[in-house]
């Protein structure tokens, strides 16, 4: 068996090398930028008024006038005006372009404008103020949003204020999800009392569209000469294989000697680690990977967000989230010598601290207990007692 750190390390070190794809912002939402976002132009482009007011020069104010007769009006929109007068103002709205002469704005809350004359109702105004200076954000060419960024609401909005159009990001890889198994029946059918609806794949991918990935849903029977050659067919179709099922040492166990025949080379079968110990992974001369994930619902589900997901998102060239740490919530043993995978439901302590409370559940079958499980705390394998109030980390799926 190898560790779950040595397993964790051989899957990120197979990410796929993915292309790149030129595709209209409209459509780039939550996909990952493989281009820099740069400025195109100052932001702001000009000295911005930033409140809705009157517009002055300082130093008029300085020198002790606070009448200023209202020689015309600024609007957002419109190009830039001069106050040719020094002794006027302009009135000006919020994001209008700064009047030429004008260096500071008074907010209409603190004049009194009456007969085309604005009176100052203050006593104390800065140089400047209620002015969002040119260039004071970003210069012209400076970096905006890095490559490897995906592409949440502030980035498209940054995206569309710079001109692209269409955007260089990461093309999806296309993942096959198989279920396995003769007791499995489609999710609409009527189960016999030996068998259950397939659910597996529902759950994986869930897990991978939440980053991004085109997904086909696939049911193969315990039957090993059909499962190779629609396997065959499948490694020349799709980017990457997530099986579920198939995997144990049980007879009808066939994946693992299927992939050695269609030429996938085994880079490790059995993790020591509870749930999820019969997890396989293989890798193919074309570039091709396979997962091997166990058919129980709950080691399926801890394996796509320990291993599976990481591996996604370094493939998309996103970094790899880094699991929390958090305090068990009270005591726990847990005997045999394997990394423990508990489920665990988070809350916040009255002194604000993160704690993460044990849910016992009914082994990895038990795919009701993921309801109101968060995440799963990784316990070492090294020890057998996990005191109250110890720290460890948490993989957590909400």
């Amino acid at each position: 068996m190898i560790s779950v750190a040595d397993a964790y390390s051989i899957v990120l070190n197979n990410s796929l090398v993915l292309p790149t794809e030129e595709i209209p912002l409209v459509q780039a939402a939550g996909r990952v930028l493989r281009e820099p976002l740069t400025a195109d132009r100052d932001l702001p482009p000009f000295d911005r008024v930033s409140m809705d007011g009157i517009a002055i020069a300082y130093q008029t104010w300085s020198k002790g006038q606070r009448q200023f007769r209202v020689a015309g009006a600024q609007f957002a929109g419109q190009p830039g005006q001069t106050l040719a007068d020094e002794t006027a103002c302009l009135e000006v709205m919020t994001g209008a372009m700064l009047p030429a002469g004008t260096d500071t704005v008074i907010r209409y809350e603190d004049v009194q404008i009456t007969d085309g004359v604005a009176q100052i109702r203050i006593d104390e105004i800065k140089p400047g103020q209620n002015v969002h200076h040119r260039a004071t954000d970003r210069k012209q060419y400076e970096e905006l949003v890095p490559i490897g960024t995906r592409l949440g609401p502030p980035e498209m909005a940054v995206a569309a204020s710079v001109g692209k159009a269409t955007v260089s990001v990461s093309k999806l890889p296309r993942i096959a999800l198989i279920s396995t198994g003769d007791e499995l029946v489609d999710v609409a059918a009527t189960p016999q009392p030996y068998q259950i609806r397939r659910s597996n794949t529902y759950l994986l991918q869930t897990v991978l569209q939440s980053v991004g990935a085109e997904t086909v849903l696939l049911h193969l029977p315990d039957e090993a000469d059909t499962m190779e050659t629609d396997l065959k067919a499948l490694l020349t179709d799709f980017d990457a294989l997530v099986l579920s099922g198939g995997v144990s040492a049980g007879k009808a166990d066939f994946v693992p000697g299927v992939m050695q025949r269609l030429g996938v080379r085994q880079q490790f079968h059995q993790v020591a680690q509870r749930p999820g110990k019969p997890l396989w992974f293989g890798t193919s001369d074309a570039g091709k990977v396979v997962f091997g994930l166990p058919g129980n619902p709950v080691s399926t589900f801890l394996c796509a967000y320990r291993y599976l997901l990481p591996w996604l998102r370094a493939s998309l060239g996103l970094p790899v989230a880094q699991p929390s740490v958090v305090r068990l919530k009270r005591a726990i043993s847990f005997a045999p010598k394997l990394t423990y995978f508990l489920p665990v439901s988070l809350s916040v302590s009255a002194d604000g601290i993160w704690q993460a409370e044990p849910l016992p559940g009914s082994g990895s079958a038990d795919y009701a207990n993921l309801l109101r499980c968060d995440g799963f705390m990784e316990l070492p394998p090294d020890r057998s007692e996990f005191k109250e109030g110890e720290a460890f980390p948490v993989y957590t799926f909400r």
